[in-house]
């Protein structure tokens, strides 16, 4: 257990011996604060209503409850805030010690013998990935990224939808449809070829009643497992699949398991979900189709019937997903699903009918807003829609002029090399940034700023500090920091010592914009530290100093990997 993790330990049992002395329960938050301010900090607001007090009265009654000594250096109130402090040059030893020790497994916690699944991405098999829905896979990497290194067993999951009646009419479309009488993308994907068939076939189902009925007829046959049109229906899916999973790898997101919706349909446990829900007291039937009453559950107005037949009989893609998280309840001890802000309800919905079905396990949504540009809103049908690849492509472009303007001693495959890391990093951490839940519109500015809170500048603090270390050449690490008294050398060290707390806050809590923030506060601090003392040509000082950016470079490194961004050592 390090320094600081005791300290944490030291701090709560004092504070709820504390609170249970003023006749409250210990029910709080514990908080990383910017590191000037305190190592700890427990934020009194939510004790108010408990002990009829206000924050302010809270934090200073608390304070005078606990004595500053042992681990605890100091304890103060602020604000409505019980701040805490360690003994610094202790705190500052057992850094340097612990990131020299772990290296790459510096802040990572203890193997926990938990198995979560991941569910994110799970674009519908229909076409390109569009800059809409980029948040999805951006957003569920990188948080198994930093489960994982919580210490959590973390498998993701695509979930693919092969069944629906969009992939079936992307099916008819690529098998009635005269390739000459459709347009062609300039990008040589399936994906992207594929999508116009798809926008083509939808017209004429809107406009023909014939082209309706044939597609009805497929859905009804895929349904019955008509060999047939379920292999009609994987090539075409499978074709599309590869060109999705292809823009995937492009932002260094790889998903452990694809499952297909149509196994549920195969293996007979959609059927079995029907017939299990039609047992229950909830089920009503109206024109044929099967349906859940949910306003026992809390659900009101037009939304309380949750329908999971067609009046045909055939199953609904919310009866096929019951059966999923059913099947993968039985392969993870927590399943998360990563959805977008418009999925609320369904979940809401999901959940219900998982506790109809007896399922003591439920998933854990994380909802996200969609991305937006400033050009305006996109719609996949009409085709108005900026595919993600794009966004990735003129990302590294824009990049590469940047790099141009800066270095001219680089090779055209050096320069190219780097403008993919500096620009499919920037797309990542311009989405990770923003809270998921709150509205983001990407802009590039913003994006590519080598100077403030973006990719670029983490890396290039990243590539400092190798460019630091090469020119160091041999040197011996200091283990201790007595000779690391200026306050940029202490500020650095408060901010390389908050990296496992913050690995802690960014998994376990799900606040991934929390690394994002963290990175930047660590490489903004990095970037004082080398402007505000002598590295190389410091004499007493130097091992110790080199020490420092060498730690710094570690965790940089660390956190480049939890943000799934890559780490350049020159740019």
């Amino acid at each position: 257990m390090s320094l600081k993790e005791s300290f944490r330990e030291e701090v709560k049992r004092r504070v709820d011996a504390a609170l249970k002395g003023m006749q409250a329960s210990p029910i709080y938050e514990m908080e990383s604060p910017d590191s000037d301010i305190a190592d700890l900090a427990i934020p009194c607001f939510g004790l108010a209503k408990q002990l009829r007090r206000s924050p302010m009265v809270i934090a200073e009654e608390l304070a005078s409850l606990i004595e500053a000594d042992g681990p605890i250096q100091e304890v103060k109130a602020l604000n409505g805030y019980l701040n805490f402090r360690m003994d610094q040059h202790a705190l500052f030893d057992d850094t340097l010690k612990g990131i020299i020790r772990d290296g790459q497994d510096y802040g990572r916690g203890k193997r926990k013998g938990i198995k979560i699944n991941v569910e994110h991405t799970s674009t519908n098999p229909t076409g390109p990935i569009h800059v809409g829905r980029a948040r999805n896979p951006i957003i569920g990497d990188t948080l198994s990224r930093c489960l994982r290194m919580c210490g959590y067993d973390v498998e993701t999951e695509y979930y693919v939808n092969d069944v629906g009646k969009q992939v079936v009419l992307l099916t008819w479309g690529v098998n009635n449809i005269d390739p000459s009488s459709v347009d062609k993308s300039d990008r040589d994907k399936d994906d992207h070829q594929l999508v116009f068939y798809y926008r083509v076939a939808n017209k004429r189902m809107e406009e023909e009643p014939s082209v309706q009925a044939e597609i009805a007829s497929m859905l009804q046959r895929f349904e019955d497992g008509d060999p047939e049109v379920i292999e009609l229906v994987r090539e075409t899916a499978e074709k599309m699949m590869a060109g999705l999973k292809a823009t995937l790898r492009s932002i260094d997101v790889e998903l452990d398991v694809y499952t297909w919706e149509s196994k549920y349909i195969a293996d007979g446990s959609a059927k079995d979900v029907v017939r299990r829900l039609k047992e229950t007291p909830y089920c009503g039937m109206e024109d044929g189709a099967a349906y859940l009453e949910l306003k026992d559950f809390g659900i009101h107005g037009k939304n309380t019937r949750f329908t999971f037949t067609r009046n045909d009989g055939t199953t609904l893609y919310t009866t096929r997903d019951l059966a999923y998280h059913l099947d993968k309840f039985g392969r993870c001890d927590r399943a998360i699903d990563v959805l977008g802000e418009d999925q609320k309800l369904g979940n809401q919905q999901l959940i219900i009918a998982l506790e109809i079905l007896g399922s003591e396990k439920k998933p854990e949504p994380m909802f996200y807003s969609f991305v937006s540009l400033p050009e305006g809103k996109m719609s996949t049908r009409r085709g108005t829609v900026v595919y993600l690849d794009d966004l990735i492509d003129e990302a590294v472009e824009r990049a590469y002029e940047e790099i141009g303007k800066r270095r001219d001693d680089l090779s055209e495959e050096q320069m190219r090399g780097i403008a993919r890391t500096i620009g499919v990093g920037a797309v990542r951490y311009n989405i990770v940034r923003v809270q998921p839940e709150k509205q983001l519109t990407f802009r590039w500015n913003e994006a590519l700023n080598f100077d403030g809170n973006s990719a670029p500048f983490l890396q290039y603090s990243y590539a400092r500090a190798c460019s630091m270390l090469r020119k160091a050449g041999d040197f011996q690490p200091v283990q201790d920091s007595h000779l690391l008294e200026d306050d940029f050398e202490k500020r650095l060290l408060r901010s390389l010592s908050r990296f496992p707390e913050v690995v802690r806050e960014s998994g376990e809590e799900r606040k991934i914009h929390a690394m994002a923030a963290y990175g930047q506060e660590l490489a903004a601090s990095f970037n004082q530290f080398y402007a505000a003392v002598p590295v190389l040509s410091s004499k007493a000082e130097r091992d110790s100093r080199l020490t420092l950016v060498l730690c710094t470079r570690t965790v940089l490194a660390n956190v480049l990997h939890c943000l799934g961004i890559g780490a350049p050592e020159e740019m």
